[in-house]
């Protein structure tokens, strides 16, 4: 399936702008990438383990359901 066709959209901008926090602020309080954290902001992102779900939902204050949603078909 091409990426473009996945319908899952993450809402990672929205919660770092509500939060007044950067993506390299994000990424050096969990420990993942500013690359892997700009794909999933950016909507390219392909996978993403539980691991670095729950580290996101920590650092964010948030609920999966708030990070990421699922479009319509």
């Amino acid at each position: 399936m091409p990426p473009e066709d996945h319908r899952v959209v993450c809402h990672l901008d929205a919660l770092l702008a509500e939060r007044g926090m950067t993506l390299t602020e994000l990424s050096r309080t969990i420990g993942i990438t500013h690359a892997n954290l700009s794909a999933l902001k950016n909507n390219r992102g392909k996978a993403v383990r539980f691991s670095t779900l729950t580290a996101l939902c920590d650092a964010l204050g948030c609920s999966p359901g708030e990070l990421f949603t699922v479009r319509g078909r």
